[in-house]
């Protein structure tokens, strides 16, 4: 078969015309809601574990050690068993363990861990004379904290962001083989299930566009912020 014929492949397949747009706007969903909750408790995760390490602007050796054992937990359960361990806890959140409601919660609680750690990581790496002159100048740990640390690290957090939200893209695709709906679901139970490989084309080719236009939105805010 020719995928490339158009007369009765690519948008005339009539599974393409009636599912591909409900499926993609499921996957936008998931990735937006995910990506939204992860990147703020991650956001003020990654920035308690920086305030409190041990050479942070308030250190705590106990509670650095407790969230970045939390962290270190979370990062290492891989995606799908998180999922599955997650569904009661899902149900009762969301009201459903199915579709892509009932993967929006595993998704974002995997990617709080990921993001928190690339949020200590840039703020971590905010020159130190910066931090050192608002100290000289009196200025208090909050401020610090939030006026140089934080709006110093923004253009990169911008792009730990962006890569968060590819992340999530493709964990859509692993929650879309375990009931989570969304492009992932559509190509594993038409494109793999019934071999119609026009239909994991057009999948890919949509998934290689979203990538494509989160990479740009996040690669141009992300030089607009930045004044250094």
């Amino acid at each position: 078969m020719n995928i490339l014929a158009a007369d009765d492949t690519w948008f005339n397949n009539p599974v393409i015309q009636k599912e591909l747009w409900n499926a993609t706007s499921e996957t936008l969903l998931m990735t937006a809601w995910a990506t939204l909750l992860a990147g703020f408790f991650g956001l003020i995760l990654g920035v308690i574990l920086t305030a409190t390490r041990p050479n942070g602007i308030l250190p705590n050796r106990p509670i650095y050690q407790i969230l970045g054992f939390i962290v270190n937990v979370g990062r290492a359960i891989p995606f799908i068993i998180l999922m599955v361990l997650l569904i009661n806890v899902t149900r009762m959140i969301v009201g459903q363990a199915n579709g892509w409601q009932g993967a929006m919660v595993p998704l974002a609680l995997s990617a709080i861990p990921y993001f928190a750690r690339m949020v200590e990581s840039n703020l971590a790496n905010v020159d130190r004379g910066k931090i050192e002159a608002a100290q000289m100048m009196g200025a208090s740990r909050y401020r610090i904290l939030t006026g140089v640390i934080v709006r110093e690290a923004v253009p990169t957090l911008i792009q730990s962001l962006t890569i968060l939200c590819i992340t999530i893209i493709g964990y859509t695709a692993m929650a879309g083989a375990v009931g989570g709906g969304g492009l992932g679901a559509l190509a594993i139970n038409q494109g793999y299930y019934r071999s119609e490989m026009d239909i994991l084309l057009i999948i890919v080719v949509v998934i290689v566009v979203i990538v494509s236009i989160v990479q740009i939105v996040g690669d141009m805010l992300s030089r607009l912020v930045d004044h250094r």
